[in-house]
């Protein structure tokens, strides 16, 4: 049987992940043994300056100028409510600069380091939120979408979300769930056809209701890391987080990389769904 089934029950239940967190142990890298202690347990790692606030200032230059060439392309999503931008995907094949970025020690190096294996891109994207009026991103776990909609058998990817502007408490920053990443939350509510196109906008399929969250802040409570621009969480795949939206007249952007075992690459979703387009979730 799949272990990570789920979306095929009528009540949320919390499994035992199977998979190692570090697949090979404390491995040599760019991370240090203390931080990679520290993601093995926490299930994310929080590092300000892991760039420069000048690298951050020319990524973002590189991000708002796709945001403006490919305007009404299928890689722009708007906000559920009006024409706002909220993400701009696949931009790692739309910049020669983000093409580069994520191949370096500080992103790839650390993923392999990781996930013990060469990695390439799942997803990436820039998430926008700007001032008063960027939007929620509701908890999730991107594993179980991965996993249901878009054929990601096993837990051996990481996230990297690199803030291209300060992110503070006021301005919808990234929060997480401490520990969740050994738990994995199988949610209620059958997946539609071409799920995609409104969860990219407000995600309301493949989230916890408030007793699983509860389940799982009861345990590890809620972090929410801050930091100048060039600060980077590196993240588990499985680990519960999500954001608020930003009333603050400053605006949130980050630059979001998933970067997946080669040994793990896509097979065809387990939620039985054709699966989405490659622009969302590289098959390649």
């Amino acid at each position: 049987m799949d272990p990570y089934h789920s979306r095929t029950s009528g009540s949320w239940e919390a499994a035992e992940r199977v998979d190692p967190v570090l697949h090979q142990g404390v491995a040599p890298g760019p991370l240090s043994k203390e931080q990679l202690e520290r993601f093995d347990r926490d299930g994310y790692l929080a590092l300000p300056g892991w760039f420069s606030e000048q690298e951050a200032a020319a990524l973002l230059e590189a991000c708002d100028a796709l945001k403006v060439a490919h305007a009404g392309s299928d890689v722009v999503v708007a906000e559920p409510d009006s024409d706002v931008v909220r993400s701009v995907f696949k931009v790692h094949e739309l910049h020669e600069r983000l093409a580069a970025l994520w191949q370096g020690e500080r992103l790839a190096g650390v993923a392999r380091q990781i996930v013990g294996s060469d990695v390439y891109v799942h997803q990436s994207r820039v998430n926008y939120k700007p001032a008063l009026d960027g939007r929620e991103f509701f908890w999730h776990s991107d594993f179980e979408t991965w996993h249901v909609e878009d054929g990601m058998p096993r837990m051996r990817s990481v996230s990297a979300s690199i803030s291209l502007t300060p992110s503070t408490e006021f301005n919808g920053p990234l929060m997480l769930v401490p520990g969740s990443h050994r738990s994995y939350i199988r949610t209620v509510g059958e997946t539609p056809p071409e799920h995609y196109k409104q969860s990219l906008r407000r995600q309301q399929i493949g989230v916890p209701d408030v007793d699983a969250l509860s389940y799982l802040v009861e345990r590890g409570g809620i972090v929410a890391p801050k930091g100048p621009a060039g600060t980077v969480v590196f993240f588990d795949c499985n680990t519960m987080h999500g954001s608020v939206g930003n009333l603050s007249p400053e605006p949130r952007t980050n630059l979001f990389f998933v970067l997946n075992s080669v040994e793990n690459r896509l097979v065809e979703p387990f939620g039985g769904l054709p699966p989405r387009p490659e622009h969302i979730a590289t098959r390649g």
